[in-house]
Protein backbone atom coordinates (compact mmCIF):
# COMPACT_ATOMS: atom_id res chain seq x y z
CA UNK A 1 0.00 0.00 0.00
CA UNK A 2 1.49 3.59 -1.39
CA UNK A 3 0.71 4.78 2.26
CA UNK A 4 2.60 2.05 4.70
CA UNK A 5 5.09 4.60 5.77
CA UNK A 6 2.09 6.22 7.50
CA UNK A 7 -0.15 3.95 9.01
CA UNK A 8 1.38 4.66 12.07
CA UNK A 9 1.17 7.68 14.84
CA UNK A 10 5.31 8.18 14.24
CA UNK A 11 6.55 9.77 11.54
CA UNK A 12 10.26 8.30 10.15
CA UNK A 13 12.28 10.50 9.66
CA UNK A 14 13.85 7.84 6.81
CA UNK A 15 10.46 8.29 4.90
CA UNK A 16 10.30 11.83 5.35
CA UNK A 17 13.58 12.88 3.70
CA UNK A 18 14.39 10.40 1.13
CA UNK A 19 13.84 11.33 -1.78
CA UNK A 20 15.18 11.07 -5.79
CA UNK A 21 14.84 7.50 -5.54
CA UNK A 22 12.35 7.06 -7.55
CA UNK A 23 13.32 9.17 -10.34
CA UNK A 24 12.69 6.74 -13.91
CA UNK A 25 13.01 9.63 -15.97
CA UNK A 26 15.79 8.28 -18.19
CA UNK A 27 14.25 4.42 -18.01
CA UNK A 28 10.78 5.77 -18.63
CA UNK A 29 11.86 8.12 -21.89
CA UNK A 30 14.78 5.41 -22.98
CA UNK A 31 12.42 4.20 -25.17
CA UNK A 32 10.38 7.01 -26.36
CA UNK A 33 9.50 8.49 -29.62
CA UNK A 34 11.73 11.49 -29.05
CA UNK A 35 12.19 11.80 -33.00
CA UNK A 36 12.34 15.11 -35.28
CA UNK A 37 8.89 14.88 -36.13
CA UNK A 38 7.59 15.23 -32.47
CA UNK A 39 9.92 17.74 -31.70
CA UNK A 40 8.87 20.25 -34.87
CA UNK A 41 5.53 19.37 -33.63
CA UNK A 42 6.26 20.54 -30.10
CA UNK A 43 8.54 23.06 -30.95
CA UNK A 44 6.02 24.89 -33.85
CA UNK A 45 3.31 25.27 -30.53
CA UNK A 46 1.24 22.32 -31.62
CA UNK A 47 1.99 20.40 -28.91
CA UNK A 48 -0.29 19.33 -26.08
CA UNK A 49 0.19 17.44 -22.84
CA UNK A 50 -2.88 16.00 -22.10
CA UNK A 51 -1.53 13.23 -20.07
CA UNK A 52 0.64 15.69 -17.59
CA UNK A 53 -2.36 17.97 -17.49
CA UNK A 54 -4.39 14.79 -16.21
CA UNK A 55 -1.77 13.45 -14.28
CA UNK A 56 -2.21 17.57 -12.30
CA UNK A 57 -6.20 17.55 -12.63
CA UNK A 58 -6.10 14.29 -10.61
CA UNK A 59 -4.19 14.41 -7.65
CA UNK A 60 -5.69 17.95 -6.97
CA UNK A 61 -9.17 17.21 -7.68
CA UNK A 62 -8.90 14.43 -5.18
CA UNK A 63 -6.61 16.58 -2.54
CA UNK A 64 -4.20 14.20 -2.34
CA UNK A 65 -1.86 17.37 -2.84
CA UNK A 66 -2.23 20.87 -2.23
CA UNK A 67 -1.00 21.88 -5.74
CA UNK A 68 0.73 20.74 -8.55
CA UNK A 69 3.08 22.60 -11.32
CA UNK A 70 4.41 21.39 -14.43
CA UNK A 71 7.14 23.74 -16.45
CA UNK A 72 7.80 21.76 -20.06
CA UNK A 73 10.30 23.26 -21.93
CA UNK A 74 12.32 22.23 -25.80
CA UNK A 75 15.96 23.74 -26.53
CA UNK A 76 16.01 27.88 -25.49
CA UNK A 77 11.95 28.48 -26.14
CA UNK A 78 10.24 29.73 -23.23
CA UNK A 79 8.50 26.79 -20.98
CA UNK A 80 4.87 25.94 -21.08
CA UNK A 81 3.14 25.66 -17.07
CA UNK A 82 0.46 23.83 -16.10
CA UNK A 83 -0.24 24.65 -13.03
CA UNK A 84 -3.49 22.90 -10.64
CA UNK A 85 -4.37 24.05 -7.19
CA UNK A 86 -3.59 26.59 -4.33
CA UNK A 87 -0.67 27.23 -1.92
CA UNK A 88 -2.37 25.29 0.84
CA UNK A 89 -5.35 23.23 0.93
CA UNK A 90 -8.41 25.52 1.41
CA UNK A 91 -6.59 28.53 0.85
CA UNK A 92 -7.47 31.00 -2.14
CA UNK A 93 -4.15 32.00 -3.42
CA UNK A 94 -3.52 29.97 -6.85
CA UNK A 95 -0.25 28.10 -7.53
CA UNK A 96 1.83 29.10 -10.37
CA UNK A 97 5.08 28.84 -11.83
CA UNK A 98 6.65 31.44 -9.26
CA UNK A 99 5.20 29.57 -6.20
CA UNK A 100 8.24 27.97 -4.10
CA UNK A 101 8.28 24.79 -3.23
CA UNK A 102 11.26 23.01 -0.76
CA UNK A 103 13.07 20.91 -3.42
CA UNK A 104 15.29 19.02 -1.10
CA UNK A 105 17.35 16.52 -3.25
CA UNK A 106 17.01 18.65 -6.29
CA UNK A 107 19.32 20.55 -4.62
CA UNK A 108 22.07 18.21 -5.71
CA UNK A 109 22.10 18.49 -9.66
CA UNK A 110 22.93 22.26 -8.33
CA UNK A 111 25.78 21.39 -6.03
CA UNK A 112 26.83 19.09 -8.40
CA UNK A 113 27.60 21.59 -11.46
CA UNK A 114 28.71 24.26 -9.31
CA UNK A 115 31.65 21.68 -8.38
CA UNK A 116 31.80 20.59 -12.71
CA UNK A 117 32.25 24.46 -13.25
CA UNK A 118 35.35 24.72 -10.56
CA UNK A 119 37.11 21.27 -12.26
CA UNK A 120 36.41 23.25 -15.47
CA UNK A 121 38.42 26.22 -14.64
CA UNK A 122 41.29 23.93 -12.89
CA UNK A 123 40.43 24.61 -9.63
CA UNK A 124 39.33 21.29 -8.75
CA UNK A 125 40.30 17.60 -10.07
CA UNK A 126 37.87 15.10 -11.01
CA UNK A 127 39.61 12.63 -9.72
CA UNK A 128 41.08 14.79 -7.04
CA UNK A 129 41.60 13.51 -3.39
CA UNK A 130 39.29 15.57 -0.95
CA UNK A 131 42.03 15.19 1.65
CA UNK A 132 44.27 17.91 -0.59
CA UNK A 133 41.76 20.17 0.36
CA UNK A 134 40.36 19.14 3.65
CA UNK A 135 43.10 17.21 5.14
CA UNK A 136 40.74 15.62 7.94
CA UNK A 137 40.35 13.46 5.22
CA UNK A 138 43.76 12.20 4.73
CA UNK A 139 43.12 8.96 7.17
CA UNK A 140 39.48 7.45 6.98
CA UNK A 141 38.67 4.19 8.81
CA UNK A 142 35.51 1.96 7.14
CA UNK A 143 33.07 0.20 9.19
CA UNK A 144 34.37 -3.59 8.69
CA UNK A 145 30.51 -4.44 8.64
CA UNK A 146 28.21 -2.21 7.35
CA UNK A 147 26.18 -0.18 9.32
CA UNK A 148 27.38 -2.61 12.08
CA UNK A 149 29.91 -1.52 15.08
CA UNK A 150 31.30 2.28 14.93
CA UNK A 151 34.01 0.93 16.42
CA UNK A 152 35.43 -1.80 14.93
CA UNK A 153 36.73 -0.35 11.81
CA UNK A 154 39.61 -0.82 8.87
CA UNK A 155 41.89 1.80 7.29
CA UNK A 156 40.22 2.90 3.61
CA UNK A 157 42.07 1.26 1.16
CA UNK A 158 41.75 4.63 -1.18
CA UNK A 159 41.23 8.28 -0.73
CA UNK A 160 38.11 9.93 -1.22
CA UNK A 161 37.67 11.71 -4.44
CA UNK A 162 35.69 14.43 -5.57
CA UNK A 163 34.10 12.28 -8.61
CA UNK A 164 33.37 10.29 -5.75
CA UNK A 165 31.43 12.84 -3.78
CA UNK A 166 29.77 13.59 -7.17
CA UNK A 167 28.75 9.99 -7.66
CA UNK A 168 27.64 9.09 -3.93
CA UNK A 169 30.64 6.13 -4.31
CA UNK A 170 33.02 7.93 -1.77
CA UNK A 171 31.56 5.44 1.20
CA UNK A 172 29.85 7.98 3.17
CA UNK A 173 26.48 7.40 5.23
CA UNK A 174 23.17 9.06 5.42
CA UNK A 175 21.49 9.50 8.85
CA UNK A 176 17.82 8.77 6.46
CA UNK A 177 19.23 5.58 4.67
CA UNK A 178 21.69 4.01 7.46
CA UNK A 179 20.71 2.05 10.38
CA UNK A 180 21.88 0.80 13.78
CA UNK A 181 24.83 2.61 15.52
CA UNK A 182 26.16 4.94 12.45
CA UNK A 183 22.67 6.48 12.20
CA UNK A 184 23.41 7.37 16.24
CA UNK A 185 26.64 8.90 15.46
CA UNK A 186 25.34 11.17 12.81
CA UNK A 187 22.44 12.31 15.01
CA UNK A 188 24.61 13.36 18.13
CA UNK A 189 27.43 14.82 15.76
CA UNK A 190 24.82 16.79 14.63
CA UNK A 191 25.61 15.84 11.19
CA UNK A 192 21.79 16.36 10.04
CA UNK A 193 22.07 17.98 6.81
CA UNK A 194 18.10 18.47 6.16
CA UNK A 195 14.83 19.90 7.69
CA UNK A 196 11.18 19.16 7.78
CA UNK A 197 9.44 21.74 10.02
CA UNK A 198 9.82 23.70 13.10
CA UNK A 199 7.02 21.58 14.72
CA UNK A 200 8.02 18.74 16.63
CA UNK A 201 7.04 15.35 14.53
CA UNK A 202 6.99 12.21 16.39
CA UNK A 203 9.32 9.93 15.45
CA UNK A 204 11.78 12.30 13.66
CA UNK A 205 13.51 13.01 16.74
CA UNK A 206 15.13 16.54 18.11
CA UNK A 207 18.45 16.11 17.48
CA UNK A 208 20.16 19.62 16.55
CA UNK A 209 22.40 20.03 13.28
CA UNK A 210 25.90 21.64 14.01
CA UNK A 211 26.40 25.40 13.13
CA UNK A 212 28.39 25.94 10.17
CA UNK A 213 29.33 23.54 7.02
CA UNK A 214 32.99 24.01 8.24
CA UNK A 215 32.23 22.12 11.64
CA UNK A 216 29.70 19.41 9.63
CA UNK A 217 32.61 18.75 7.51
CA UNK A 218 35.05 18.59 10.57
CA UNK A 219 33.09 16.11 12.68
CA UNK A 220 32.06 13.82 9.50
CA UNK A 221 35.96 13.17 9.28
CA UNK A 222 35.65 11.84 12.28
CA UNK A 223 32.88 9.36 11.86
CA UNK A 224 33.52 5.70 10.19
CA UNK A 225 32.64 5.31 6.38
CA UNK A 226 30.08 2.77 5.76
CA UNK A 227 31.55 1.15 2.67
CA UNK A 228 35.29 1.50 1.05
CA UNK A 229 35.33 4.61 -1.28
CA UNK A 230 35.23 3.65 -4.84
CA UNK A 231 33.15 0.71 -4.26
CA UNK A 232 29.95 1.18 -4.47
CA UNK A 233 27.08 3.40 -5.18
CA UNK A 234 25.54 4.14 -1.66
CA UNK A 235 23.19 7.67 -0.96
CA UNK A 236 24.84 9.88 1.18
CA UNK A 237 25.44 13.22 2.27
CA UNK A 238 28.23 13.38 -0.29
CA UNK A 239 26.86 16.59 -1.57
CA UNK A 240 26.71 18.09 1.16
CA UNK A 241 29.99 17.81 2.23
CA UNK A 242 30.80 18.71 -1.64
CA UNK A 243 29.46 22.50 -0.61
CA UNK A 244 32.18 22.21 1.70
CA UNK A 245 35.31 21.28 -0.99
CA UNK A 246 33.47 23.89 -3.02
CA UNK A 247 34.11 26.82 -0.69
CA UNK A 248 37.54 25.82 0.06
CA UNK A 249 38.48 25.72 -3.97
CA UNK A 250 37.08 28.80 -4.52
CA UNK A 251 37.69 30.90 -1.36
CA UNK A 252 34.29 31.54 -1.21
CA UNK A 253 31.44 30.46 0.95
CA UNK A 254 29.20 27.63 -0.61
CA UNK A 255 25.71 29.80 -0.60
CA UNK A 256 27.58 32.87 -2.22
CA UNK A 257 29.36 31.01 -4.86
CA UNK A 258 26.16 29.77 -5.93
CA UNK A 259 24.39 32.82 -6.12
CA UNK A 260 26.78 34.79 -7.63
CA UNK A 261 27.95 32.06 -10.35
CA UNK A 262 24.90 29.74 -10.69
CA UNK A 263 21.32 32.31 -9.61
CA UNK A 264 22.10 35.22 -10.66
CA UNK A 265 23.79 34.90 -14.38
CA UNK A 266 21.00 31.94 -15.27
CA UNK A 267 18.39 34.63 -14.11
CA UNK A 268 17.29 32.30 -10.97
CA UNK A 269 15.86 35.19 -8.77
CA UNK A 270 13.72 32.69 -6.09
CA UNK A 271 15.91 30.22 -5.32
CA UNK A 272 17.58 30.18 -1.70
CA UNK A 273 18.61 28.79 1.80
CA UNK A 274 16.26 30.67 3.48
CA UNK A 275 12.58 32.07 2.04
CA UNK A 276 13.00 36.09 2.59
CA UNK A 277 9.92 37.39 4.43
CA UNK A 278 8.69 39.61 1.67
CA UNK A 279 7.97 36.31 -0.11
CA UNK A 280 6.27 34.19 2.11
CA UNK A 281 2.75 35.26 0.32
CA UNK A 282 4.15 32.67 -2.60
CA UNK A 283 5.47 29.71 -0.60
CA UNK A 284 3.54 26.52 -0.42
CA UNK A 285 2.81 24.24 2.44
CA UNK A 286 4.10 21.04 3.01
CA UNK A 287 2.01 18.08 3.71
CA UNK A 288 2.78 14.49 5.24
CA UNK A 289 0.79 11.69 4.16
CA UNK A 290 -1.01 9.49 7.03
CA UNK A 291 -3.48 6.84 6.41
CA UNK A 292 -3.77 8.56 2.82
CA UNK A 293 -4.99 11.92 4.28
CA UNK A 294 -2.62 14.86 3.82
CA UNK A 295 -1.52 16.93 6.99
CA UNK A 296 0.41 19.92 7.38
CA UNK A 297 3.99 19.34 8.37
CA UNK A 298 5.66 23.14 7.44
CA UNK A 299 3.00 25.44 6.95
CA UNK A 300 3.90 28.54 4.60
CA UNK A 301 3.73 31.36 7.46
CA UNK A 302 5.68 29.02 10.39
CA UNK A 303 8.05 27.31 8.37
CA UNK A 304 11.62 26.66 9.13
CA UNK A 305 12.39 28.07 5.69
CA UNK A 306 11.92 31.05 7.06
CA UNK A 307 14.68 30.34 9.38
CA UNK A 308 18.82 30.49 8.85
CA UNK A 309 19.55 26.85 8.02
CA UNK A 310 22.23 25.73 10.43
CA UNK A 311 24.47 25.68 6.96
CA UNK A 312 23.59 25.63 3.48
CA UNK A 313 23.03 22.19 2.94
CA UNK A 314 24.22 21.05 -0.81
CA UNK A 315 22.33 17.88 -0.53
CA UNK A 316 18.76 18.95 0.23
CA UNK A 317 18.56 22.69 1.55
CA UNK A 318 17.41 24.61 -1.48
CA UNK A 319 13.28 26.38 -1.81
CA UNK A 320 13.03 27.10 -5.65
CA UNK A 321 10.02 27.91 -8.08
CA UNK A 322 9.04 26.20 -11.25
CA UNK A 323 9.98 29.24 -12.99
CA UNK A 324 13.52 29.33 -11.48
CA UNK A 325 14.21 25.79 -11.84
CA UNK A 326 13.56 25.44 -15.63
CA UNK A 327 15.92 27.99 -16.09
CA UNK A 328 18.70 26.07 -14.45
CA UNK A 329 17.76 22.89 -17.11
CA UNK A 330 17.25 25.73 -19.38
CA UNK A 331 21.05 26.57 -19.07
CA UNK A 332 21.77 22.61 -18.76
CA UNK A 333 20.11 21.95 -22.04
CA UNK A 334 21.88 24.97 -23.78
CA UNK A 335 25.33 23.16 -22.42
CA UNK A 336 25.71 26.42 -20.53
CA UNK A 337 24.33 29.15 -22.13
CA UNK A 338 21.08 30.30 -21.37
CA UNK A 339 19.38 33.50 -23.67
CA UNK A 340 23.07 34.31 -25.07
CA UNK A 341 24.71 34.30 -21.76
CA UNK A 342 27.39 31.85 -20.71
CA UNK A 343 26.83 30.11 -17.13
CA UNK A 344 29.36 27.11 -17.52
CA UNK A 345 31.44 25.81 -19.47
CA UNK A 346 29.72 23.25 -22.31
CA UNK A 347 32.35 20.72 -21.34
CA UNK A 348 31.48 20.81 -17.51
CA UNK A 349 27.96 20.13 -18.76
CA UNK A 350 28.70 17.39 -20.89
CA UNK A 351 30.39 16.19 -18.84
CA UNK A 352 28.23 16.49 -15.43
CA UNK A 353 25.26 15.19 -17.63
CA UNK A 354 27.51 12.00 -18.59
CA UNK A 355 27.80 8.63 -16.69
CA UNK A 356 30.63 9.55 -13.83
CA UNK A 357 30.79 6.42 -11.89
CA UNK A 358 34.01 5.07 -11.00
CA UNK A 359 35.01 2.19 -12.36
CA UNK A 360 35.35 0.05 -9.23
CA UNK A 361 31.83 1.08 -8.36
CA UNK A 362 28.90 -1.38 -8.47
CA UNK A 363 25.06 -0.30 -8.73
CA UNK A 364 23.64 -3.59 -8.21
CA UNK A 365 21.03 -3.83 -5.86
CA UNK A 366 20.95 -0.12 -5.55
CA UNK A 367 18.35 2.37 -6.71
CA UNK A 368 20.39 3.50 -10.03
CA UNK A 369 21.29 0.20 -10.91
CA UNK A 370 21.66 -0.59 -14.44
CA UNK A 371 22.22 3.21 -15.43
CA UNK A 372 24.54 5.96 -14.50
CA UNK A 373 24.96 8.46 -12.43
CA UNK A 374 26.50 12.18 -13.24
CA UNK A 375 27.24 15.26 -11.08
CA UNK A 376 24.43 14.68 -8.55
CA UNK A 377 21.93 13.09 -10.63
CA UNK A 378 20.66 10.03 -12.15
CA UNK A 379 21.97 9.51 -16.06
CA UNK A 380 19.93 7.05 -18.76
CA UNK A 381 19.62 7.23 -22.31
CA UNK A 382 20.13 10.67 -22.67
CA UNK A 383 18.32 11.87 -19.60
CA UNK A 384 19.78 13.72 -16.06
CA UNK A 385 17.92 14.37 -13.43
CA UNK A 386 17.12 13.86 -9.66
CA UNK A 387 13.52 13.72 -7.80
CA UNK A 388 13.00 15.55 -4.53
CA UNK A 389 12.05 14.29 -1.04
CA UNK A 390 8.48 16.39 -1.01
CA UNK A 391 7.37 15.19 -4.86
CA UNK A 392 9.36 17.29 -6.83
CA UNK A 393 11.00 15.83 -9.94
CA UNK A 394 13.41 17.96 -13.06
CA UNK A 395 14.95 16.58 -15.93
CA UNK A 396 16.56 17.31 -19.52
CA UNK A 397 16.63 15.07 -21.87
CA UNK A 398 19.23 15.56 -24.67
CA UNK A 399 17.83 13.19 -27.32
CA UNK A 400 14.40 15.48 -27.14
CA UNK A 401 15.77 18.70 -26.53
CA UNK A 402 13.39 18.59 -23.67
CA UNK A 403 13.32 19.86 -20.42
CA UNK A 404 10.59 18.97 -17.75
CA UNK A 405 10.01 19.96 -13.93
CA UNK A 406 7.04 18.92 -11.55
CA UNK A 407 6.61 20.55 -8.55
CA UNK A 408 3.88 19.88 -5.55
CA UNK A 409 4.75 19.18 -1.99
CA UNK A 410 4.04 15.86 0.31
CA UNK A 411 6.16 13.46 2.01
CA UNK A 412 7.27 11.05 1.84
CA UNK A 413 7.76 11.18 -1.78
CA UNK A 414 6.77 7.29 -2.43
CA UNK A 415 3.53 8.02 -0.75
CA UNK A 416 2.19 8.71 -4.53
CA UNK A 417 4.05 7.46 -7.68
CA UNK A 418 4.60 10.99 -8.90
CA UNK A 419 8.61 10.42 -9.37
CA UNK A 420 7.07 7.43 -11.33
CA UNK A 421 4.00 9.40 -13.26
CA UNK A 422 5.68 12.26 -14.77
CA UNK A 423 7.89 10.86 -16.63
CA UNK A 424 5.53 8.54 -17.59
CA UNK A 425 2.64 11.10 -18.52
CA UNK A 426 5.52 12.99 -20.68
CA UNK A 427 6.69 9.62 -22.56
CA UNK A 428 3.08 9.38 -23.12
CA UNK A 429 2.53 12.87 -24.74
CA UNK A 430 5.56 12.77 -27.04
CA UNK A 431 4.05 9.50 -28.10
CA UNK A 432 0.45 10.93 -29.04
CA UNK A 433 2.76 14.08 -30.58
CA UNK A 434 4.62 11.14 -32.99
CA UNK A 435 1.58 9.37 -33.85
CA UNK A 436 -0.44 12.45 -34.39
CA UNK A 437 1.94 14.00 -37.40
CA UNK A 438 2.70 10.17 -38.59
Amino acid sequence: MAYREFDTPNLSRRALLRGGAWLTAGAALAGAPLGRVAMAQAQAGTASWPAVTALADKYVSERKVANMVATLGWGRQDPLTIARGTLALGGAAQADADSLYRIYSMTKPITGMAAMMLIDEGRLGLDQPIAELLPAYADMQVQKTYDGSVTDVVPAERPITVRQLLTHTAGLGYGIVQKGPITEAYAEQGLIPGQVSRMPIPGLGRAKAVEGLDVFADRLAELPLVLQPGTKWSYSVSLDLLGRVIEVASGMAFDEFLRTRIFEPTGMTSTWFTVPDSEIGRFTTNYGIMNGTPLPVDPAKASIYLDPPPFPFGGAGLVSSPRDYDRFLQMLLGYGVIEGRRVMGELAVRVGTSNLLPETATTEGTWVEGQGFGAGGRVSDGSYGWGGAAGTIAFVNYKAGLRANLMTQFMPSDSYPIHEGFPEAVTADLAAMQGAKA
